[in-house]
């Protein structure tokens, strides 16, 4: 891992730990434990360390860990009853219309390819709220609130609406973000044989969640957008001003 743990740690107190996820890993470990995860590193520090919930490998942001049985059952209680709001910043390709709104399609599991969802009668509640921060035209800078935490959910309700996350390869055309692609006149640097993605993974992130503490108390958490994000946007609105 290309990170140190202490660089991405949010907040810590004696019951959680709260750490801005990097994209491309494992939140917990896979089934063949064949790729390094955040909780085998914080097991390092915590041997007894447990999951409250999980973001997608390639999702990045806030993501917490409690560090006490009483915290793990505190915490994940909230979230099963929906009780915390749980924001996330994301690309999406396209204007995305209308503005603003709410999704409520139920997310199944995808029968004929697995570890893939879907939107159908037979699966679970899933409900997204979404708004539009920045329409860029090609794409939309958005941001959502989920009230339920089903696999997959915003990438399969974004698909739904008909805009599809940048960098996407399952549920859009995972493809990356070229300067090139948008701003007049590119030029690559001297010596550069070819150009660079600015974004070459997922558009998603975890950006707030606000829960109730051990003590009744309201804890805000934000993890800040990592670098190829922001780049990303701060480009766009450079270059695809209105």
């Amino acid at each position: 891992m290309n990170f140190k743990l202490k660089d991405i740690i949010v907040f810590e107190d004696d019951s959680i730990i709260a750490l801005n996820k990097p994209p491309g890993v494992l939140s917990i470990p896979d089934r063949e434990a064949s790729e390094p995860s955040l909780k085998a590193l914080l097991q390092q520090l915590y041997p007894g360390i447990y999951t409250v919930h999980r973001l997608d490998k390639d999702t990045s942001g806030l993501i917490i860990f409690a560090k006490t049985a009483t915290a793990h059952k505190h915490f994940s209680r909230q979230f099963e009853e929906r009780k915390t709001v749980k924001i996330y910043l994301g690309l999406l390709i396209g204007s995305v219309a209308p503005a603003q709104g709410t999704i409520d399609q139920p997310i199944a599991e995808n029968m004929t390819k697995r570890g893939t969802m879907l939107i159908h009668k037979r699966g679970k509640p899933a409900i997204t709220d979404y708004e539009v921060l920045k329409d860029f035209k090609l794409y939309s800078w958005v941001q959502f609130r989920i009230h339920t935490g089903r696999t997959h959910q915003i990438r399969v309700h974004a698909r739904y609406l008909g805009y599809p996350l940048v960098g996407d390869p399952v549920y859009g055309d995972g493809r990356s973000i070229l300067l090139s692609s948008f701003k007049n006149k590119f030029k690559l640097g001297k010596d550069v044989l070819e150009e660079k993605p600015m974004l070459g993974r997922l558009a998603l992130h975890a950006f707030q969640l606000k829960i109730t503490d051990e003590s009744g108390g309201l804890l805000e958490l934000e993890a800040p957008l990592y670098k190829d994000m922001k780049v990303t946007i701060m480009q766009m609105e450079k270059f695809l001003k209105k």
